[in-house]
């Protein structure tokens, strides 16, 4: 079913927030099984950010690299230190101190890399995420708004059981089923079957030769519109960013919602779906060159030449320009693709 983007547009201005829910994934013995068929696709895959999107944080090089980091905030002062194999937080207001051993590693650092820890059998986001640009700590995203009461607080936010079957939900594999979290069967990093959903029965049917039950539905069918839904279960869909915000330059990391705003979009074109221009098995493509044929799917050499005053390539650079996300100390590629001009404001 599409959705009418009008309609959405006003009600998320009415209606409450809607859950964000990852999606589910059923156990596999990591990717081997994929791997014995697909060693190619596979081998590339795992060493991008999305295959190492969650780690333990006793492998993270980050955390190796950076044995002793510290912020202040107000009266406040966290500290990560490494002992080991292990990197403890501690926080201390005074001569109160609280301290816990950090034990999941989100993100792989190419704009920042965050930290859950466990305290009184709940996860908790740690309030401080090491940064990239600064290669030293800062503000988690989304703790600028916020003041810690206690030194809990001050030490990381609570999340619910919701929130925490999300976030591993769209940062592993095998964790999720049945709407629950399931740690003892996670499998740090994105997986073949967070997006090929029936991978594993897939892979015993190829066991057994049963060669009907073997076929899989192929994602490269997909409209525009399905490969965004697809992806945005964990980059969001345009429907939870239309009823549930954030609004303004907050959104512009959520690119499915971007990139179903732009004047050209059509949503059973294949050309312009996400995996027309990336690769989702490939670390990303960063030389905007390479972006110029995919441009030109849609809008041809001969009627760019006459059209664009500015440039005969690296389109991209100027019609989907990056923009710094207030507190994560990164600039994100806007997908939505427009004429955008020096001093014009941000679109919604």
């Amino acid at each position: 079913m599409r959705v009418d983007r009008a309609a959405y547009a006003c009600l998320w201005l009415l209606l409450p927030g809607l859950p964000f829910t990852a999606a589910a994934a059923s156990p596999l013995g990591g990717d081997a099984a994929c791997a014995t068929c697909h060693a190619a696709q596979t081998a590339h895959y795992r060493a991008t950010p999305m295959g190492q999107a969650l780690e333990r944080v006793e492998v993270s090089d980050i955390l190796k690299q950076h044995a002793d980091l510290s912020f202040q905030e107000g009266p406040y002062q966290s500290r990560i230190a490494r002992q080991g194999d292990r990197s403890i937080l501690t926080v201390t207001h005074g001569t109160e101190t609280f301290t816990v051993p950090l034990l999941w590693a989100f993100g792989r650092g190419q704009a920042g890399q965050t930290y859950v820890f466990e305290y009184n059998g709940a996860f908790y986001e740690s309030r401080v995420s090491f940064f990239y640009a600064l290669g030293a700590l800062d503000l988690t995203m989304g703790a600028q708004n916020t003041k810690p009461q206690t030194i809990v607080e001050a030490a990381g936010r609570h999340m619910s059981s919701m929130e925490a079957r999300d976030c591993f939900g769209c940062h592993s594999a095998g964790g999720v089923s049945g709407g629950k979290l399931h740690m003892e069967a996670l499998i740090p990093g994105v997986g073949c079957e967070s997006c090929h959903e029936a991978a594993a029965k897939h892979a015993d049917a190829v066991r057994i030769g049963d060669i009907a039950a073997a076929k899989l539905p192929h994602l490269s069918a997909l409209s525009a519109d399905d490969t965004a839904d697809l992806c945005g279960r964990c980059h969001r869909t345009w429907s939870q960013i239309a009823v549930n915000g954030p609004r303004g330059v907050g959104n512009v990391r959520f690119q499915p919602f971007r990139l179903a705003n732009s004047k050209c979009y059509d949503g059973a074109d294949s050309r312009i779906r996400c995996a027309a221009c990336h690769n989702p098995h490939e670390a990303l493509e960063t030389n905007l060159a390479s972006y110029d044929a995919k441009c030109a799917a849609c809008h041809s050499a001969a009627l760019h030449t006459k059209v664009c005053r500015v440039a005969k390539a690296n389109c991209a650079g100027c019609h989907m320009p990056k923009v710094e996300l207030p507190g994560a100390h990164a600039r994100f590629t806007d997908h939505q693709i427009r004429i955008a001009r020096a001093g014009d404001p941000y679109p919604n």
